[in-house]
């Protein structure tokens, strides 16, 4: 049988991350995948560039039950410490819309940095390797691959959530979570499309491919100002996606179709230069051509010149594109999900450590937790920062 330090299971961005750092610090570290490659969320992030942190991250930007348990990771282990180490292996990025920063070329980049890394640091890494199971006595863990036995006096559990499953996605962290009497919070689908009811969605479905900037709410309030897309299954984009993970079942959202625009007093401008123009014709200088006919046709958009437009329709109108409710039929569920939200209690586990309260040796990190950042590189810098705080309690120990 086979002996460790540490065993880390899962070897996507914060598994591979970790191992590195404790194998660089001297553990002797097993990292242990079921794929066929490493990194493979990594591989499909940020459409192909790997979105890897973001210039603006803070607390307030992540979900979780316990909102101040992520403030001591990502103040130990920052963004900028993040852009340093991609700097030293010569990967050029660019930052694009609200902080968000992306490789020039390639996501691959960052996961042969980070199997680099795991080579500096004399990492043994598994890949097609199952795992039967995890057994804990006073020497540590012992895992039952298929094939052989390994033990290690620490487990890591970086496994990830449900988001995904075409890449393997598994509910393993949970089940071990469970295994050893921590609590799991329920799960659901975050940074996810959302679907729509059948008539609206039939309605809509012409829309397909048309995107405008927007501002959307939802019922506790949370807003984000960013893109929608219309998609043929319902509505998309970065909007929608930020606010899928404050959405609930049942609830609505509000958009703004014109956050740019003072639509009332643009109608008037207008009305007073050219009172014989359609209204059609008017709201197509500010939104999508294909957006204010299908509107037309739904009745929601009169069928006017700007001096027929009486001051109550101008009303209603105004209210209709600038907080056009919407009630979502559901999501698109874990198969298009970013993320996943709920996951281990963070309750259960040391802010400082990522290791459970009461099974010593026992460590969760990344995505398997309780801890869940916007769009645009908040939860990879999760993944990094409470990596970094697991392998330096592993080091320390």
């Amino acid at each position: 049988m086979e002996r460790f330090d540490a065993i880390v299971v899962g070897a996507g961005a914060a598994g591979m991350f970790c191992a590195a750092q404790a194998g660089q610090a001297g553990c002797r570290v097993l990292l242990v995948d079921n794929g066929k490659k490493p990194g493979r969320k990594i591989l499909m992030s940020g459409g192909g560039r790997c979105n890897f942190t973001n210039m603006y991250v803070e607390p307030a930007a992540y979900l979780s039950q316990n909102p101040h348990f992520c403030k001591s990771a990502l103040a130990r282990y920052t963004q900028w410490d993040f852009i340093d180490l991609v700097g030293k292996h010569g990967i050029a990025w660019h930052e694009k819309t609200l902080g968000q920063l992306f490789c020039d070329d390639a996501a691959d980049q960052i996961v042969k940095m980070l199997v680099d890394e795991c080579e500096k640091g004399n990492v043994t890494m598994r890949l097609r390797t199952e795992i039967l199971s995890v057994e804990r006595d006073d020497d540590g863990y012992t895992l039952q691959l298929n094939g052989e036995t390994v033990a290690a006096k620490k487990l890591v559990i970086a496994s990830g959530g449900l988001s995904m499953p075409g890449l393997g996605a598994t509910p393993f962290g949970y089940k071990i979570a469970e295994q050893f009497g921590l609590k799991v919070l329920p799960t659901r689908a975050g940074l996810v499309p959302f679907t729509l009811h059948k008539p609206l969605l039939e309605q809509l479905q012409v829309l397909s491919g048309v995107s405008v900037p927007a501002v959307i709410t939802a019922e506790d309030g949370t807003v984000f100002r960013e893109s929608l897309l219309f998609t043929h299954r319902g509505l998309s984009g970065p909007a929608v996606l930020q606010i899928s993970s404050y959405w609930q079942s049942g609830e609505y959202v509000s958009i703004n179709l014109l956050p740019e625009c003072d639509l009332d007093a643009f109608l008037n401008e207008q009305r007073s230069a050219h009172p014989n123009q359609s209204l059609k014709n008017t709201l197509a200088m500010q939104l999508p051509k294909r957006l204010v006919e299908c509107l037309q046709q739904l009745g929601q958009i009169p069928d006017v010149t700007l001096k027929q437009l009486n001051m109550r329709d101008q009303q209603t109108l105004v209210e209709t594109l600038t907080e056009w409710r919407v009630q979502p039929n559901g999501t698109e569920g874990y198969r298009t999900a970013e993320v996943t939200l709920g996951g281990v209690d963070t309750n259960e586990l040391s802010s400082r450590t990522m290791e459970a309260r009461n099974v010593p040796g026992l460590y969760f990190i990344g995505e398997v937790m309780d801890v869940t950042g916007w769009l645009g590189g908040y939860n990879f810098q999760w993944a990094w920062s409470s990596a970094w705080a697991c392998a330096q309690a592993l080091v320390e120990e």
